[in-house]
């Protein structure tokens, strides 16, 4: 879903972004000046905020030439909680008469960002202490989407634990986080 944000809502958003970015690497005016260019990418990061996820510019991938935003929230997004997996696994709920709030996958399309992988979390994990008090789905492979289940992450006893869910369940404390890469060349 496309935002066109107003030059306040720009302006706000680049300011707030400046000041969470945990990289040294880049100068903060290129950033700027890429993320001015992008709307649909600022957009992108504009919904993460929204949503509670706390974006931040946590690495430069210099081999693909990408700014590399994540949710730093340190709780998983309150905006995308008491999602199932996906549109089948909720297709399924709403035939049981439950309603979810809606599904990861869709949610995150909308949104224009991708679901963290699993080594995207753990590597995540490294930069701060997440989730220790909620979950996190995660972009699920398709040999464990197919048995009708799905993975999410959490953070318990200063460890990094990777779990399997049936994608029909959502619970009030688990969301998802998101990356967003923005080319910079």
């Amino acid at each position: 879903m496309f935002r066109m944000l107003s030059g306040k809502q720009r302006e706000w958003l680049l300011k707030l972004l400046k000041h969470r970015s945990r990289l040294t690497c880049v100068e903060w005016a290129e950033v700027e000046s890429v993320l001015k260019e992008n709307y649909e990418k600022l957009s992108s990061l504009y919904e993460m905020e929204r949503t509670g996820g706390e974006p931040a510019l946590v690495a430069y991938d210099e081999g693909a030439g990408q700014l590399v935003f994540m949710d730093c929230s340190p709780e998983s997004p309150a905006g995308r909680r008491g999602l199932c997996y996906d549109r089948e696994a909720m297709a399924l709920r709403i035939k049981k008469g439950v309603h979810p709030k809606g599904n990861v996958v869709d949610m995150a399309a909308e949104m224009g960002v991708e679901v963290l992988t699993e080594e995207q979390y753990r590597w995540l994990q490294t930069v701060g202490e997440f989730d220790t008090r909620t979950s996190s789905w995660l972009n699920t492979p398709d040999n464990v989407r197919k048995h009708g289940g799905a993975i999410f992450a959490e953070r318990r006893y200063n460890t990094v634990f990777v779990c399997a869910n049936s994608a029909q369940s959502f619970y009030s404390s688990r969301g998802f986080r998101a990356v967003l890469k923005v080319p910079i060349s």
